[in-house]
């Protein structure tokens, strides 16, 4: 547990927005205690070899079920203060003693839940594990709009706020 509690968790450059109302109030820069929700456009794609033949499959079965191209990820209370606080500017032991002064003991041991929730978000492509601190290479606030693919406007029935808190950035340099 030692190696990770210098490393610098931050988020990708993928959609996500903040909603509801304020659940707690923090004094820590880009935080605000909200709910978050992630979104994810399933886009076609250009396989080769092998892969065509699953893509095939998978894309007849998605036409057949009538799947939605747009995936959301609604996360709780404590991993949208996890999403938050994993800017890129904290480090693991910051971001465990804020985790535990908000939920004591409903996330004990904080360091090894902490830490489980992290490499779910990286093993989703949510979010890197950086040695150094985040040096603003990429944008990683809500509403990243990905020039190579981009998300269809938000249904405004979902109350999703995109509002930049902080340091947070949206736009590609």
């Amino acid at each position: 547990m030692e190696e990770i509690k210098k490393i610098y968790p931050t988020r990708t450059p993928v959609w996500w927005a903040r909603r509801g109302l304020v659940e707690l109030n923090l004094d820590e820069l880009g935080v605000t205690g909200r709910l978050v929700v992630i979104r994810i456009w399933k886009e076609s794609r250009d396989p080769k070899g092998f892969g065509k033949i699953f893509y095939f499959f998978e894309n007849l079965m998605f036409k057949l079920m009538n799947g939605p191209r747009e995936l959301r990820r609604n996360l709780d209370d404590m991993n949208s203060l996890l999403w938050e606080l994993s800017d890129g500017t904290r480090t693991f032991e910051e971001i465990c003693v804020v985790m535990d002064e908000v939920f004591a003991e409903h996330i004990s041991p904080v360091e090894e839940r902490t830490a489980i929730a992290l490499k779910q978000f990286e093993s989703l492509g949510f979010l890197l594990m950086l040695n150094d601190k985040f040096d603003g290479s990429w944008p990683n606030g809500p509403g990243v709009k990905d020039p190579k693919n981009p998300l269809p406007k938000a249904d405004e029935k979902l109350g999703l706020d995109v509002t930049l808190y902080g340091n947070e950035n949206s736009t590609w340099k």
